[in-house]
């Protein structure tokens, strides 16, 4: 994996390649960058286009020549780049997914792969690249940093999983329609009086099954950060909610923490109450992205384009305290972060 690439001690040499000396940018921009490439990479997530929109507008309102790269860095790699202009990102802004398309390349996880890549930049003549999506891409990134190609990260993941942002893009569509399908589950198990296990995306992360369970009333919330009795946390929580009177149950459970369709049958195994597993996968990642997902996207792609222009180069966009800034990519990949407690104990109050 990339993250294991590129110690200091191992690194490519790729003489082809243009000598820069990216330090030098003066206060007046950056003379050097003239052509960037932009690409999607990982998973897709709403408000991906609107990044691509952003980047390509105010790159190109500021003089600079844009390419999109198709399928991300497999199609870095293979040379499927093209120029992208204004009418190109028209009537992309309320689209789902990326248009760009994204790919998982197992060639660019090895050094010859990323070696491959830089160098399709040095034929296309491209000065840097954009890079929007999660932790993995932001490695991938880095790697080409690190042999000398300027870049700058988004992130745009709907797992909200990436240690140095408050925010990743893709995350508040994902939450809001994992809401609307729980709340029509709900509106069934009602009817059935049945227990409905609901299994949200998040990878190792709780961020979505936390926030989607306080807005949707559930009485179980399971993420991966908590670790919990199944008999106590689960089992006791919806026999006590029985026995006062109640006759559905919601349970809510992150990718991470396991799995809907053996939570199901273990809550009708032992209490007797009929339970449904759904698992909503893949349906969080499509729709029209929310406001924020479609602001957010926006005003990352322009900071993006500030950060080339200033010289200021192997970024990552994030936000903090609520504002739009950037970190160096390598203090960026280095940053972790958790759900804090008086969320997670928050929402054990609601439940």
């Amino acid at each position: 994996m990339l993250e294991l690439l590129y110690n200091e001690n191992n690194l490519p040499k790729i003489d082809t390649l243009k000598a820069k000396n990216y330090d030098d940018a003066d206060a007046a921009g950056a003379p050097g960058i003239k052509r960037i490439g932009i690409l999607t990479s990982g998973g897709d997530a709403p408000g991906m286009n609107a990044t691509i929109r952003a980047v390509v507008r105010a790159g190109i309102n500021s003089g600079l020549e844009v390419y999109g790269v198709t399928r991300g860095y497999h199609g870095l790699w293979k040379g499927e780049i093209s120029p992208i202009g204004m009418r190109d990102v028209s009537e992309t802004l309320q689209r789902g997914g990326t248009f760009l398309m994204t790919a998982r390349s197992k060639t660019f996880q090895t050094d010859e792969g990323v070696l491959k890549g830089a160098k399709m930049m040095e034929v296309y003549g491209l000065d840097a690249l954009v890079v929007s999506g999660g932790d993995g891409s932001f490695k991938g990134a880095r790697a080409l940093a690190r042999l000398g190609v300027p870049v700058i990260g988004i992130p745009g993941t709907i797992d909200n999983d990436i240690g140095c942002t408050e925010y990743t893009i893709g995350y508040d569509t994902a939450m809001n329609t994992a809401m609307e399908a729980i709340d029509k589950l709900r509106d069934t198990a009602s009817s059935h009086e049945r227990c409905s296990v609901i299994e949200v995306m998040g990878r190792r992360a709780g961020y979505i099954a936390l926030n989607v369970g306080i807005a949707t009333g559930a009485e179980v919330i399971l993420i991966p950060e908590v670790d919990f009795d199944f008999n106590r946390d689960v089992i006791r929580v919806i026999l006590d909610g029985r026995n006062k009177g109640k006759k559905h149950y919601i349970v809510i459970v992150a990718e991470g923490a396991g799995n809907a369709t053996e939570i199901a049958y273990k809550i009708e195994e032992q209490t007797g109450i009929e339970s449904r597993p759904t698992i909503l996968g893949h349906l969080q990642r499509g729709g029209s992205p929310t406001l924020r997902d479609r602001t957010t996207a926006s005003l990352m792609g322009v900071r993006a384009i500030d950060c080339l222009l200033a010289g200021r180069y192997n970024r990552i966009i994030i936000e903090k305290n609520g504002k739009i800034t950037d970190i160096d990519i390598e203090e960026g990949l280095a940053a972790s972060k958790t759900i804090p407690s008086i969320e997670i104990e928050n929402a054990k109050r609601l439940s």
